[in-house]
């Protein structure tokens, strides 16, 4: 087995857990034999990432952790086994964190791990598809995070974006808030925009965007034809005019 080469969480699982087999053992469907066999974990999380291996047995496997994730962990190794499943699926999102939000990796861990362990308490018995309910859930909760933690950029211009600089008028200001998402083009922080109130009458977000060097990355060619969405901009009172 291959650890990871960072000293995180997802490391120390995976050296806990190396070479250990928790009881009750996971069980699968023996075909030729027709009933449950048991399995290692080493088994079970090499079918639980083979796109090859059949549904119906991924689907049983993952209820079968979801219901050892509620075992108590004084008594039993299975909550740690239950992390060390679930890592491969988590570590391409952690790596993409890390590197897109310069965040740190032990964080990133941390959370994609609460989010795994909170999905994996939503599963019931007749969960459809439990295995990308679980670990979609988990990495978009993480996304989530690191998104709302964006550090905001205030301005009092928006030379750095292209635009055209907006001065200062004496009838009070108005904010534009601009919020990327991922990978979009240009602009790659949330940015707040203070404008003159009297320059708010007749705009319209179009002609923001046009102004302030926003519509290229809406329409570069490099985003997709189809409309992809690349940010969302809002519109409201500034409060240093209340």
């Amino acid at each position: 087995m291959s650890f990871s080469p960072h000293s995180g969480i997802f490391a120390a699982v995976e050296r806990q857990c190396a070479g250990r087999n928790p009881a009750p053992e996971l069980m699968i469907r023996h075909v030729a034999e027709g009933e449950d066999v048991p399995i290692s974990l080493e088994q079970a999380r090499s079918i639980l990432y083979d796109r090859c291996a059949d549904p119906l047995v991924c689907s049983g496997l993952w209820r079968q952790i979801a219901e050892r994730s509620r075992f108590d962990a004084e008594e039993s190794e299975w909550p740690l086994a239950v992390v060390w499943l679930g890592l491969p699926g988590l570590r391409r999102t952690a790596f993409r964190l890390t590197c897109q939000f310069r965040a740190e990796r032990a964080d990133v861990e941390a959370e994609l791990i609460t989010g795994y362990l909170e999905a994996l308490a939503e599963i019931e018995a007749d969960t459809p598809e439990p295995g990308s309910r679980i670990l979609r859930s988990a990495c978009s909760r993480a996304w989530s995070a690191w998104r709302r933690n964006l550090t905001e950029i205030a301005v009092e211009g928006v030379g750095g974006t292209d635009g055209v600089p907006v001065g200062i008028g004496a009838n009070g200001f108005w904010e534009v808030e601009y919020d990327p998402f991922p990978h979009a083009f240009d602009l790659s922080a949330g940015l707040r925009i203070s404008v003159p109130a009297h320059r708010v009458e007749g705009v319209r977000i179009g002609a923001l965007a046009q102004e302030w060097g926003l519509a290229g990355a809406a329409a570069c060619d490099r985003i997709s034809r189809r409309g992809r969405q690349v940010g969302a901009i809002s519109l409201r009172r500034s409060s240093r005019d209340r």
